[in-house]
């Protein structure tokens, strides 16, 4: 499926695609709306259908994606609340050999996530996972989501790199259909990034598992 002798940067989504997304979806859909009720003392079922008429609204712009924007929205400090699940953050299997393999091979690694800092603050902690990066880039930082072209024009010209010979692994389609557009040539989809919740992705080559893609190992 991927020829590495054409690839020389790798760019790897967080969410879904190096971690399972079961943490965030159990948080927003469910964590979110309990802790909301209790403390906002409305009723779970008018809160969670009244956060997510909320949440739609800003979906795929940058404040979905933002902690800070949704503490102020809610009167909640969403990080708080994330730490009181972060034993749910777990890495997909196989992603730490596969980026061991990939520095291994002498690609440039480089994490490419829409996570506010915040979020992604708690999840280095409990997985370490950012230690195995090159570079490490968050959508926060240029002020556009991955959705827009103006990320990856940010993005290239803090971190030059060749469109043509760089694979991106994402698991959200609006994403790669970004990555697409701005004309990186390599892509990747996730077919179920949430464990708990089956999918198939169509329209772009897609994998279960880094397994399947695995590096050569180094000989010797």
């Amino acid at each position: 499926m991927i020829d590495w002798q054409a690839i020389d940067t790798v760019m790897l989504d967080m969410d879904g695609t190096l971690l399972d997304l079961h943490f965030d979806n159990y948080f927003w859909l469910h964590h979110l709306p309990a802790r909301y009720s209790e403390i906002h003392g409305v009723d779970f079922e008018i809160a969670r259908a009244k956060l997510a008429e909320r949440i739609d609204e800003h979906l795929g712009s940058l404040q979905w994606y933002c902690l800070e924007f949704w503490s102020d929205a809610l009167e909640l400090d969403i990080r708080a609340l994330k730490e009181e699940i972060k034993h749910k953050i777990q890495i997909r299997p196989h992603t730490e050999e596969f980026l061991d393999r990939l520095r291994a091979a002498g690609k440039q690694v480089m994490l490419v996530t829409n996570a506010h800092p915040q979020s992604m603050s708690l999840k280095f902690e409990v997985t370490q996972i950012d230690k195995r990066f090159d570079l490490i880039v968050s959508s926060h930082e240029f002020s556009h989501a991955k959705e827009a072209q103006e990320f990856w024009h940010a993005l290239a010209a803090r971190e030059p790199f060749d469109p043509a010979r760089t694979l991106f692994v994402d698991d959200t389609l609006r994403v790669l259909d970004s990555a697409r557009d701005y004309g990186i040539a390599h892509l990747l989809a996730i077919h179920q990034p949430d464990s708990q919740i089956a999918r198939r992705i169509e329209g772009y080559p897609a994998i279960e598992h880094f397994s399947e893609i695995m590096p050569e190992a180094p000989r010797g």
